[in-house]
Parts: structure tokens; sequence; C-alpha cells
């Protein structure tokens, strides 16, 4: 499947919640050579986005991501530990040129007024679903860069640096989903801090 060549810059909202969950109630989700879970306190920390990527980027898709805040080397870094979309160039181009573990699902994001409503449906797992609702937004927009260390399937390593800019709303979120399965984790307990990012405009790769 042909896509976009890197990077890839990209335009829409999103739903961003941060985790801090014990260690030993994380999945076992792979990770890059020499990469290893970021541990304070016997917890880990999870990032998870719902984006709606919007037309006026390279691709319109959306988008649930996780990601695992990692110690590489001595450096603190994200890995992406899990991803699904629903589109196929946004599937093939992630896993080709960054190594990120995108799988096909069906993903329903709306966002009006008051926050945001989400829905993952995906093969051999229940529905995921997020409710956020929006408490104090603020009037300007933000910058931020972060950088994402994965393995491409050739066994290379791969350094992802993102960066992005805009509106953003501090808010409540919380996610629901099957019992016994790996994203049960994220029903089970509460994110420290969540915030949608409207209208942003982000480049990915470099």
């Amino acid at each position: 499947m042909p896509f976009p060549p890197s990077p890839w810059h990209l335009t829409g909202d999103m739903v961003v919640s941060l985790w801090r969950v014990p260690a030993d109630d994380l999945p076992t989700w792979p990770l890059p050579h020499g990469a290893r879970p970021w541990v304070v306190r016997r917890r880990a920390t999870l990032l998870t986005f719902w984006v709606d990527y919007q037309p006026g980027g390279v691709l319109a898709y959306r988008e649930f991501l996780i990601a695992l805040a990692v110690r590489h080397g001595r450096r603190l870094a994200g890995s992406t530990v899990a991803a699904w979309v629903d589109d196929e160039q946004s599937l093939a181009g992630g896993r080709a040129l960054w190594g990120i573990p995108k799988e096909l699902g069906a993903i329903m994001l709306s966002t009006d007024g008051r926050g945001s409503r989400g829905e993952l449906t995906a093969a051999g797992m229940p529905p995921v679903r997020l409710t956020h609702r929006d408490v104090l937004r603020l009037p300007f927009r933000l910058p931020a860069r972060a950088h994402l260390v994965q393995q491409l399937p050739d066994g290379t390593e791969c350094r992802v640096p993102a960066r992005i800019s805009g509106r953003p709303a501090l808010g409540r979120s919380r996610v629901t989903t099957g019992a016994d399965t790996p994203l049960s984790v994220l029903a089970r307990h509460k994110p420290l801090l969540s915030f949608a990012v409207r209208d942003f405009r982000s480049t990915v790769g470099s």
C-alpha cells in the first residue's frame, strides 16, 4: 500500500491521557532492544492518544495509540506498544517508516462543545470506549516536542521525532473495556491527567 514519505504533516483534534499504573499490571508488550519500562515507586507511565487526523494533513484517519515511557540507555523516551488506525495507508506507513505496531480497527471519535467520545472495535477484542469532558480551555496555543524509540521489522532501531502545537483543554477522561484483556489495565485505573488538544498541527518523522 503506497504511503506518504517521512515526515508526515498532520492536523486535527486529540485527547491525551497520562496513566501511572503498577508495573506488575502491565501487559507483556514487546519493546525495542535496550529499552525497559521507566518505573518509579513500582509504577510505570502510559500515555494514550485518541486522535482524529483531519483533511489538511498528508492523511486523514483516526487512531488510538498507547505509548509506554521507557529508559533507553541514559535517556527517557516513549515507545508505542499498541496502536489501531482505520486507514491502510497509515498502517503500512507507520510500520514501514517507524516500526509503529499499527493494526486495523473501526474507530469513532466525535467532539462537541463539552468534550469528546470515542470507540475502538477491532478483531479479537472487546470494544474500547472513551468519554472525555473539557473542564478548562486555555486561550492560546502550546508547542511540544517528543521522540519515540521503535524497532523496524528488520530489527533496526528507529528514533521518531515528533512536534506538535495546538489549543489545550484540561479535562477528565474515562476508558472502559472488557475484563481480562491487555487493555483492561486502562479500565482498572484512572488517568492521572487528561487533556484535549484542539486544532493541532504536528510533524512526525524527519
